[in-house]
């Protein structure tokens, strides 16, 4: 499967099959929660809320891969990432794009 944030891939024709998308919700213990807050205070990267977004992404990147193969797309071209905050430690992750089929 091709992703690709662009509008074309070079030297491939194709037809659009439609919007594919994968998305996940993911939280944090309160144990880190706490540790994190701590941070807060002093500056810094929050490391555990690093690994949970970069965790949330490749988890709606292969729902969104897995949504394409399923509409028999060959390939996702216009692929983006939204991100939204659903309660204080909770976020959502939505990857998207067009799904497309090679001609």
């Amino acid at each position: 499967m091709i992703l690709t944030t662009t509008e074309n891939i070079p030297g491939k024709s194709y037809q659009i099959i439609g919007m594919v998308r994968g998305s996940t919700i993911q939280c944090k213990n309160i144990g880190r929660d706490i540790g994190s807050s701590f941070k807060n205070l002093v500056g810094g990267e929050m490391k555990s809320y690093t690994e949970m977004m970069n965790q949330a992404r490749e988890i709606a990147t292969q729902r969104m891969v897995d949504d394409a193969q399923q509409q028999g797309a060959d390939a996702i071209v216009c692929m983006r990432y939204a991100s939204s905050s659903i309660m204080q430690g909770a976020a959502e992750v939505i990857a998207y794009g067009t799904g497309v089929k090679f001609c």
